[in-house]
């Protein structure tokens, strides 16, 4: 039986290193060794000014090799070019600097200079497409921050996996540095879970991880897939097992971060019951202390933690928060009145047993309608002792059809927790069809503390059902 014709992805490690096409590749990496080398000044080096100026330059070149410009015609037109493009630069480089430019890159073979034009040679032009690139993946991945960042180079190795690898191309173990990047983004945030939960303006880096993760889930998915039939499966098996584990543990632990800082923010205001289970608080006590893994319940160094938030005047203090308990002294009345009492204490009898009459049950047809409507009105009064909507149906009450961001701040304040307790009300008053929202188009601003992470989310009108006002 014939092999299956499966070629193996083109990479300078397994090429041979004697044919024409692997030496001349070798030579544009030396060509682009060479012109950094020639270029690469003390003042260069320390200065990214320089460094930018230079791509400037291989930028102005590059569109007018493609036609977006005007064609260059020699260095002069090039200084001028540069001085009416890159206005914001204060101190543009010089003719002479211009000229000693365009002179390195004539001689390393980069461009060619004509009688009437500047040409770009194809050796100049895949090497300045790749700094250009280089320059903006690397200015993309520092404007994340340290969780961010991981992430956004995993899933920038997916992207290049299937930019390359799909196509033949090696990308250079893409996946496994896909893997890896997404190894360290979850150490990083058990690292830091309790610095995000204490951190009152986290919940938007928590929804960017947890849809980040998410994202990474199905696009480590789709390039372990790729190599799921060919010669190389049983390679990527430790990869498939390792990918797998970290993606799951890591949607898990944001999941988890998420729902612990919904609670957090909703604890304060949470109604405490009269009837009081004392088994139900041991068994919260016993995971408080001993968590399983990534637990609702909260563990007591979560809540001390999060109570750094200086909600409280003089909360944030410097120090620890430890919980103590001090018992409240006996007094002698105390002991008088409870040894009266076992001295004195008679159980009572119980009463005669008395039979009754075994009850004879009648058939009868009932309406389930009633029922119905009992239930559903009992499920909106459960709703109600969990999340206070009362601000809210008092606001519409009182003003009817009103904007989502005015709803918010004018019903409780302008501050971010108020906000999130109002955003959970307008929810449960919406799922139980008690409110409906409407679309628009324009919207007026607040004063507030907050921002929306998307405009879009509060371009809203909101007001009650007319069955609600009857």
């Amino acid at each position: 039986m014939d092999k299956m014709d499966i070629k193996a992805p083109i990479s300078i490690f397994t090429s041979d290193y004697q044919t024409a096409e692997f030496m001349k590749s070798m030579r544009d990496l030396a060509s682009l060794a060479g012109v950094l080398k020639e270029l690469s000044t003390e003042k260069m080096y320390d200065s990214p000014i320089e460094i930018i100026r230079f791509l400037n330059v291989i930028q102005l070149i590059n569109e007018a090799s493609l036609g977006i410009k005007d064609a260059i015609d020699n260095e002069e037109v090039l200084y001028y070019r540069y001085q009416s493009t890159y206005s914001q630069d204060n101190d543009p480089p010089t003719l002479a600097q211009i000229t000693r430019m365009l002179t390195i890159l004539e001689r390393n073979n980069w461009i060619i200079k004509q009688s009437r034009q500047i040409k770009m040679r194809d050796r100049g032009k895949n090497l300045m497409d790749g700094l250009i690139r280089m320059g903006n993946d690397a200015l993309a991945y520092y404007l994340q921050d340290d969780i961010g960042r991981s992430l956004f180079q995993a899933r920038r190795d997916a992207e290049i996996s299937a930019a390359y690898d799909d196509q033949g191309i090696s990308g250079g173990n893409k996946i496994a540095s896909m893997i890896y990047n997404v190894e360290e983004a979850i150490k990083q945030l058990e690292e830091r879970q309790l610095e995000l939960l204490a951190d009152r303006n986290a919940l938007p880096q928590l929804e960017k991880i947890n849809q980040l993760m998410l994202e990474l889930e199905t696009k480590l998915n789709e390039r372990l897939q790729q190599f799921g039939t060919v010669e190389e499966s049983t390679k990527m098996s430790d990869l498939m097992r390792r990918g797998t584990a970290a993606i799951s543990k890591g949607t898990s632990l944001s999941l988890s971060l998420l729902t612990k800082y919904i609670r957090f923010v909703n604890m304060q205001l949470t109604p405490t019951a009269n009837t009081i289970s004392p088994e139900k608080v041991r068994q919260f006590i016993l995971a408080m202390h001993s968590p399983e893994a990534n637990p609702n319940i909260p563990t007591s160094h979560d809540i001390l933690s999060f109570m750094e938030q200086n909600q409280y005047e003089e909360e944030a203090m410097d120090g620890l928060w430890v919980p103590v308990k001090f018992a409240a002294p006996i007094g002698p009345h105390d002991i008088t009145d409870a040894i009266h009492y076992l001295q004195t204490y008679e159980p009572k009898l119980e009463k005669p047993i008395s039979y009754q009459l075994e009850p004879e049950y009648e058939e009868a047809e009932m309406d389930v309608r009633p029922i119905k409507e009992a239930l559903e009105e009992v499920s909106w009064k459960m709703t109600q002792s969990l999340i206070d909507t009362e601000r809210i149906e008092n606001y519409l009450s009182e003003h009817g059809e009103t904007e989502m961001e005015e709803l918010i701040v004018e019903s409780s304040s302008n501050r971010w927790h108020d906000a999130i307790l109002s955003l959970l009300a307008v929810s449960a008053l919406t799922s139980n069809n008690k409110v409906e929202q409407q679309p628009i188009e324009q919207t007026k601003d607040y004063d507030k503390q907050w921002e929306w992470i998307d405009d879009d989310d509060k371009r809203f009108t909101v007001r009650q059902y007319p069955h609600d006002d009857e």
